[in-house]
């Protein structure tokens, strides 16, 4: 692969060489080198590409759905690789399924385990803005009511970023089926936080509670706003967003 010079970027083929974008950028390639659909289809050397293909439509469907569920957490912004990155995690979650023959491993199946669960608590949603150290208190979870309480909670120990005047709290409790896809984003009403808060205790509720539709995430994220002449704006920085799950039952 070799980036392309010149005034015009092509795309295309000339001459078999394949012109076309990779992540904003022009380059080119020599063109063929695949696979033949029909190979693929029918050929016992393709058996090891039609099953990792027939996963990997599992899997996307399922980040597509997930992805759907989080942007209340997210809404008017735009992350590096978001889509990538969870089909990694989306890919482990798959290789856990011990029911199912290779070419039939579901991501529900693996999120089904105890390892599964850990791992969607323990995956980075967003590097730019780890939840853990902008908030860096211990919390409690009443599942009971599906409460997030931070009983020694201390603005001066929250992270900034520049410009921002109030931090954000959203909380919500995700009821994701990872087979059926069906789900339920339950939220609480978010916590709008000023630099000189002198809080210590923080406790948010959803205003409507699960059903059992699946397995329920407790989701907590932020967003940093500014406020200028009594007006309150949401800042766009690339480190502006943390998401995270911190339970999962």
């Amino acid at each position: 692969m070799a980036k392309q010079k010149g005034i015009i970027p092509l795309v295309g083929t000339i001459e078999g060489i394949n012109f076309y974008y990779l992540y904003g950028k022009p380059v080119a390639r020599k063109a063929g080198g695949g696979f033949n659909g029909s190979a693929i289809k029918t050929k016992k050397s393709m058996q090891r590409v039609r099953e990792n293909g027939s996963e990997f439509g599992d899997c996307s469907r399922v980040n597509k759905m997930y992805r759907q569920a989080l942007r209340p957490f997210y809404n008017n912004h735009k992350f590096t690789f978001f889509h990538s990155r969870l089909m990694t995690l989306f890919t482990g979650l798959k290789a856990l399924d011990t029911e199912n023959l290779r070419g039939e491993r579901l991501v529900g199946k693996g999120v089904a385990t105890d390892v599964g669960k850990q791992m969607l608590r323990n995956f980075n949603y967003t590097p730019d803005c780890v939840i853990g150290q902008v908030l860096p208190f211990e919390f409690n979870i009443d599942w009971t009511t599906y409460t997030l309480q931070f009983s020694k909670f201390s603005m001066d120990r929250v992270s900034f970023i520049s410009g921002a005047t109030h931090v954000a709290l959203q909380f919500g409790v995700l009821d994701f089926n990872f087979e059926t896809m069906d789900y339920q984003l339950h939220m609480a009403a978010p916590l709008m936080l000023p630099k000189d808060f002198a809080g210590t205790h923080l406790s948010m509720m959803p205003s409507t509670l699960p059903s059992g539709l699946g397995i329920q995430l407790a989701v907590l994220g932020i967003r940093y706003f500014q406020e200028v002449d009594g007006e309150m704006y949401l800042l766009h920085a690339q480190n502006g967003v943390g998401i995270g799950v911190v339970a999962v039952v």
